[in-house]
C-alpha cells in the first residue's frame, strides 16, 4: 500500500496494530478521523491517553475499574460467596449483561497455554486461591471458554484447591465447544450459568 503521507502512513500503520483491524481497515477508519472536527479528533485521543494513564484493575478481582476496588466487589448486594472465575474482562461484561448471576468475578487474565508460552504463573491464578483461603467463598464457579486451553486452565485451578473447603462447577455447555463467552446470546450464556454443574462431574465427562 503506498502513500503519499507519511503521516498517513504512521497513523495507519499504528491503528493496523488494533485486534481485528487490517491495513485497509485501519486506512479507513484514519481517513474517517481526518475528515471529523479537530475537537472530535483531540476528544478520541484525550480519552485513550487518560485511559492508559490512570485505568485500575480491582485489588480484589483484576477487573477494569476506575477505583482500588471496582463496584462489583464493592456493591453490599452481590454475594460474596460465590465467584465466577473468567479469562478477561469481556467475559464479566457478557454475563453482567445476562442479569443471571450475582456473585463475584475472578479475572485470570488469560489461559494456560504452552503454545503461545503461557503458564500458571502468568495468570491470577494464586490471588484466586487467596481468596478462597479466607474461608468466605463457598463456590467458584469456572466460566472459562471449552476450549483445551480453558479445560487445562480449570483442571490446574481445581487441583490448587484440594483441601480447601469450596465447591467447584462449571457452566453447563449450552455454549458450544470452542465458543467464547464474549459471542454467546444472553439467554444461552444465562442459563448456562444458572444450569451449572458440579466440576467433577466435567471431569468425568471428558
Amino acid at each position: 500500500m503506498e502513500f503519499s503521507s507519511k503521516l498517513l502512513e504512521n497513523a495507519v500503520y499504528e491503528m493496523s496494530q488494533l485486534p481485528g483491524i487490517g491495513k485497509r481497515t485501519a486506512l479507513r477508519l484514519v481517513l474517517h478521523l481526518l475528515k471529523q472536527p479537530n475537537e472530535r479528533t483531540q476528544h478520541l485521543a484525550a480519552s485513550l491517553s487518560k485511559l492508559r494513564e490512570e485505568v485500575n484493575f480491582c485489588r480484589s478481582c483484576y477487573n477494569i475499574s476506575d477505583t482500588e476496588i471496582c463496584e462489583i466487589c464493592s456493591n453490599p448486594k452481590r454475594d460474596k460467596s460465590v465467584i465466577c472465575v473468567v479469562e478477561d474482562i469481556r467475559d464479566v461484561m457478557a454475563i453482567e449483561n445476562t442479569a443471571q448471576f450475582q456473585g463475584l468475578y475472578h479475572v485470570l487474565g488469560g489461559k494456560i497455554s504452552p503454545i503461545e508460552g503461557v503458564g500458571p504463573q502468568d495468570l491470577n491464578i494464586v490471588p484466586l486461591v487467596n481468596r478462597v483461603k479466607t474461608g468466605e467463598v463457598k463456590e467458584l464457579i469456572f466460566a472459562l471458554s471449552s476450549t483445551m486451553e480453558g479445560d487445562t486452565t480449570n483442571f490446574y485451578i481445581y487441583k490448587q484447591l484440594e483441601g480447601l473447603d469450596v465447591a467447584t462447577s462449571t457452566i453447563a455447555r449450552g455454549i458450544s465447544v470452542g465458543d467464547e463467552l464474549e459471542y454467546a446470546d444472553e439467554v444461552t450464556l444465562g442459563r448456562s450459568i444458572l444450569n451449572r454443574v458440579p466440576f467433577e462431574n466435567s471431569i468425568k465427562a471428558s
